[in-house]
Formats: structure tokens, C-alpha cells, sequence
């Protein structure tokens, strides 16, 4: 029987195993991973110690891993529009056995994925050869950034102010100005996440723990009102990718007339002033996951992929695998974690 090693959830750490590698059938694909990123969600898991197994608490083990990239080696009889050593991005929700990575019975950081019923353009997405399997790994959570972006329907001269210098903040700013809006400036309270939004492409950062964040906006944006013609800043759209509830409570202080608050990030518990909500009339748009999303952004995360590649703060090898988990699971140590695998 041919084994390969598996990232399993243990509380606030995970275990490598060695489980049964799989075969693929007539309509699958098996890859060979050589990135997979790491993400919030697999340290919420983390934390938890996997997912709940019964109504007693207790917690089943699940395997990690939903920003996987790898090749083609092994295709089933009846698979078309791919070939052995295609390299591929993968749609983790596009799985009949459970989300990828995320509950599942598969994970994107085994050394072996099985795509079931694989599919170009449903199932997988297949890039050219020398784009980089660990910027091509950032597919699935720019497919995040890129839906909270379509959902705020940001417009050339809208002004924007992105909450979150993590992976989908910057993600998002990176969005909008491929969008071609015009400015957008970048929240957050550490300095080196700041530098790394000026340097994908925001036109200016506040560093909200040092500055006064109304005072800043209301230099880069303009003076406006709210529908009771109170003072407020020029500032068309807001991105929460940090979900801290200061983020809403910032925003519902500043935010003008007719003004928009998109909600990416997974929100903190905290209490909504819906009152400063109404005199704004400000409109509270959710955005969740990537529904067309997938494989809309795989070109041009090819095209310009080294901007993109400054997200990554650490590759770590799958040899050290619980390293690169401790580094996510510190707060402040690391922006953007890939796990490596060997060719």
C-alpha cells in the first residue's frame, strides 16, 4: 500500500500521519501538492481541535489545507482537458465529499490530493509552467479578496479605505486598483503590513494605533456629511478585512451619507450602533467566499504575479510543516505562510 504523509487538526498544534495514498477513478485526478497556503480558518481550527464530533463536545481530527497548488500525476480513463504534469489551483468547494481542507475528508496539505470528478474550470484550473506554485497556492484566498470587491461594486472615482493589511486586505486593494479606482488607502496598526500595501499599490496607509484616523481620511478624502448633515469623511466604500468590532465602530463614526461597508473578514463579537448605521443610511453588504470567483482571478494572479508575491511573508517547508503552523498561529509573527513541498 503507497502512503503519504497528512496534516490533521490536534489543539492548537497539528499532527503528521501517514495515511493510505489515493487512487484515482475513472473520472479523477490525483496531485502531487508543491504549495498549499495557510489561512485563519485552519487556525480557528486549530484552536477548536478539529470539528465537532457529537452532541458530547468531543472533536473529530480533519485534514488542513484549502489553498493547495500542484501537478497532474495520475488521471482517470474518462477525465479530459487535462494531462499528467498540468499544473493545477483547485477549487476546494468544488468536492462532492465536503469542503477541502475545511470539514471534508480531504485536505490541500497532504502530499497527495485526490480531485474527484476533475474538471477544468469546476474542479481545477490549470496555470503555465513558470508561474510559481507558491504565489499560484494564493488563488483561493484572492478569489476571497476578489468577491468582497465585486460586491462593494467600487467605481474608478470612488474613494476607498480597505480595513486589514492581512492576505485579503491587501488582496483587495490589489483588486481595486486592477479595477481602476483611483484611490485607496490601507488601515491597520503594524507598520511592516502598512509597508506592504504601499508597496502592492495603495496610494496611502493610516496607521490607526499611532494616527487619528478621522483627521487622515478627512485629508485624503475629503469633508462630507450624513443624511442629518453632520460632519463626516469623503469616503465612498469601506472593506472590513479585519473583523475587529473597532473597525465597525470607526466606521459608523465617519461614514457619509450613502456610504458602503463591505464585511469579508469573520467578524469579532461586539455591539453595532445601528442608530449612527441610520443616520448614514449607510448600506452593510456581506461578502462570503468566492461563488463565480474561483478561477475568475487565476490569469491575472498570473499576470501580475509578483506583485501578488509580495504577500507572502514565509515559505516553510513541508518538512517543517508545525513550524510554519506556529508562526500562524502567533499573533503578529507572520502575514502570509506557505508550506513548500519538495519537487
Amino acid at each position: 500500500m503507497a502512503t503519504m504523509k497528512s496534516v490533521l487538526t490536534a489543539k492548537d498544534k497539528v499532527d503528521v500521519v501517514d495515511v493510505e495514498r489515493p487512487s484515482p477513478g475513472p473520472k479523477d485526478a490525483l496531485v502531487r501538492i508543491r504549495a498549499c497556503g495557510i489561512c485563519g480558518t485552519d487556525t480557528f481550527f486549530l484552536h477548536m481541535g478539529g470539528m465537532p464530533a457529537g452532541a458530547d463536545g468531543s472533536m473529530r481530527a480533519i485534514p488542513l489545507g484549502h489553498e493547495p497548488a500542484g501537478e497532474i500525476v495520475e488521471l482517470g480513463a474518462e477525465v479530459s482537458g487535462l494531462a499528467v504534469g498540468d499544473r493545477v489551483v483547485v477549487n476546494p468547494q468544488g468536492v462532492p465529499s465536503g469542503i477541502i481542507g475545511c470539514g471534508g475528508t480531504l485536505g490541500g496539505m497532504d502530499e497527495y490530493l485526490l480531485i474527484e470528478n476533475a474538471e477544468v474550470g469546476g474542479s481545477v484550473a490549470v496555470f503555465p509552467d513558470d508561474m510559481p506554485f507558491d504565489v499560484a497556492s494564493l488563488n483561493e484566498p484572492m478569489a476571497v479578496a476578489r468577491h468582497a470587491v465585486n460586491r462593494s461594486e467600487a467605481k474608478p472615482a470612488d474613494k476607498v479605505v480597505v480595513f486589514g493589511a492581512g492576505p485579503i486586505g491587501l488582496g483587495a486593494a490589489i483588486w481595486l486598483k486592477l479595477r481602476g479606482v483611483e484611490h485607496v488607502t490601507v488601515v491597520d496598526i503594524i507598520p511592516e503590513r502598512l509597508e506592504t500595501a504601499l508597496e502592492v499599490g495603495a496610494d496611502a496607509v493610516v496607521n490607526s494605533a499611532t494616527e487619528d484616523l478621522t483627521a487622515r481620511l478627512t485629508e485624503l478624502h475629503g469633508s462630507a456629511v450624513n443624511a442629518l448633515g453632520q460632519p463626516r469623511v469623503g469616503t465612498d466604500i469601506f472593506i472590513d478585512a479585519a473583523g475587529a468590532p473597532a473597525v465597525f465602530n470607526s466606521v459608523i463614526a465617519n461614514a457619509k451619507w450613502h456610504a458602503k461597508l463591505v464585511m469579508v473578514a469573520v467578524q469579532k463579537k461586539g455591539e453595532v450602533d445601528l442608530g449612527g448605521m441610520l443616520r448614514s443610511e449607510l448600506t452593510l453588504i456581506a461578502s462570503q467566499g468566492y461563488p463565480t470567483e474561483i478561477f475568475e482571478v487565476t490569469a491575472e494572479l498570473v499576470e501580475h504575479r509578483e506583485r501578488f508575491a509580495k504577500l507572502i511573508s514565509h515559505r516553510v517547508p513541508f518538512g517543517e510543516v508545525g513550524r510554519a503552523f506556529e508562526l500562524a498561529l502567533t499573533p503578529g509573527a507572520a502575514e502570509k505562510v506557505v508550506v513548500t513541498f519538495d519537487a
